[in-house]
């Protein structure tokens, strides 16, 4: 009988959010696949957990995962961790997850912190619908080709960024979103220095131009406006809402996001959408 891969969150920076049933499973299981084994021991260590731990990133040959799978197959249980978060999310354990579903070995999530929704819920951007984008790339032409694909995307954006890369990444944004784009920047989420700023891209760059960047940031970013011009006729908008209602998404979300993006009325779009067409 296979074992279960357990896909488990960990504190993205405050230990105390480590919840009971993490450490449970990280005691409990026969290893650990982590994505850096110095940075996951510190988090066994301060809890007094002692699991065995195996080295799985993103630079890891085919053989680790197969070797992983192997050991699942022969009944032992392992736990996938990252540095700090949810693992599997822009995250080598996603081969990891794929390669269990291939084969049939069950899976468990524990869930746990998320620098992506931790850092919206406090953006003050639009939270209805929103993209996740990860890091832009260091190479020039496929960060310009990545920027210019999002530059009519109506909904939030989320980027991660370190800080030595920061001051340039604002700069390519401007330049793609224009200037006075709405941007709030969430630093060291859940550490001592934590900070959260709604802003502009342009007061951001003259800012970080002035005081050097220190620490992880997640950028939240506003969708590109709607323009008057392009507006879809209201019947247009009602039906959409009316097939995003059907395929399962709460009305009201639904009506909230529209209303944000086409410029007509929540209660209106509500309304109409709770009518039977």
């Amino acid at each position: 009988m296979s074992g279960i891969l357990y896909v488990v969150g960990t504190p993205i920076g405050n230990l105390r959010d480590i919840t009971e049933r993490q450490l449970e499973i990280l005691g409990k299981v026969d290893f650990i696949a982590a994505e850096d084994t110095r940075v996951t021991r510190r988090l066994l260590s301060h809890f007094d957990l002692h699991t065995p731990l195996v080295s799985y990133h993103e630079h890891s040959p085919e053989a680790v995962i197969a070797r992983i799978a192997e050991r699942l197959h022969a009944g032992e249980c392992c736990a996938v961790v990252t540095d700090a978060g949810m693992p599997c999310i822009s995250d080598p354990g996603a081969l990891l997850v794929q390669r269990c579903i291939a084969e049939g070995i069950p899976m468990q999530v524990v869930p746990g912190p998320s620098a992506v929704i931790s850092a919206l819920a406090v953006s003050g951007q639009d939270t209805g619908r929103f993209t996740f984008e990860g890091f832009l790339s260091v190479n020039k032409k496929q960060r310009f080709a990545h920027l210019d694909s999002l530059k009519h995307e109506r909904r939030t954006m989320v980027f991660y960024e370190a800080p030595h890369k920061l001051l340039n990444t604002l700069r390519d944004m401007a330049a793609a979103f224009g200037g006075d784009r709405s941007l709030s920047i969430c630093r060291e989420l859940t550490k001592i220095h934590e900070e959260m700023r709604k802003t502009t891209l342009n007061d951001a760059i003259a800012a970080y131009e002035t005081c050097p960047p220190r620490g992880e940031f997640v950028l939240v970013i506003a969708g590109a406006p709607h323009h008057s011009d392009e507006q879809l006729p209201l019947e247009a908008v009602i039906a959409l809402a009316r097939d995003r209602v059907a395929a399962g998404e709460r009305a009201a979300d639904v009506c909230r996001a529209l209303a944000a993006e086409t410029g007509y009325s929540k209660r209106t779009l509500y309304e109409a959408v709770a009518q039977k067409p």
